[in-house]
């Protein structure tokens, strides 16, 4: 289901858009993207924390 939307943005932020987003790209798809990125690199830090955890602050699988 589409719908159409408005996002205001200030005019350098739209230029600043125009800029990053590829040829022929919609901003939907510039949207999508960036959304996607966000997640992935907030899935990376989150995997990251998890690692550096003390150890003595996890609990085992076999403990739950």
């Amino acid at each position: 289901m589409s719908a159409d939307k408005w996002i205001p943005v200030t005019e350098e932020t739209r230029k600043e858009l125009q800029e990053l987003k590829e040829p022929g790209q919609t901003y939907d798809e510039f949207l999508q993207e960036l959304v996607q990125q966000r997640r992935r690199r907030d899935l990376e830090q989150r995997f990251q924390e998890l690692e550096e955890a003390d150890s003595n602050d996890l609990i085992s699988l076999s403990d739950i």
